[in-house]
């Protein structure tokens, strides 16, 4: 597969809400194109899962 292709199988996962198999094709993608979006979208996906807000768990 083209790093193109794994950037738009991500997609295809985070979507349906499977984002490890997202990171993984993201992962994919860079690995083949340093350049890909793909670099853009994982940055934004480990923004989401790694968002912490003490006052959530600390009323």
């Amino acid at each position: 597969m083209t790093a193109e292709e794994y950037y738009l199988e991500g997609n295809k996962y985070r979507k349906e809400g499977n984002w490890q198999a997202a990171l993984n094709n993201y992962l994919e993608a860079i690995k083949l194109d340093p350049e890909s979006p793909a670099v853009e979208a994982k940055r934004m996906i480990d923004s989401i899962l790694n968002y912490y807000c003490k006052d959530m768990f600390n009323p």
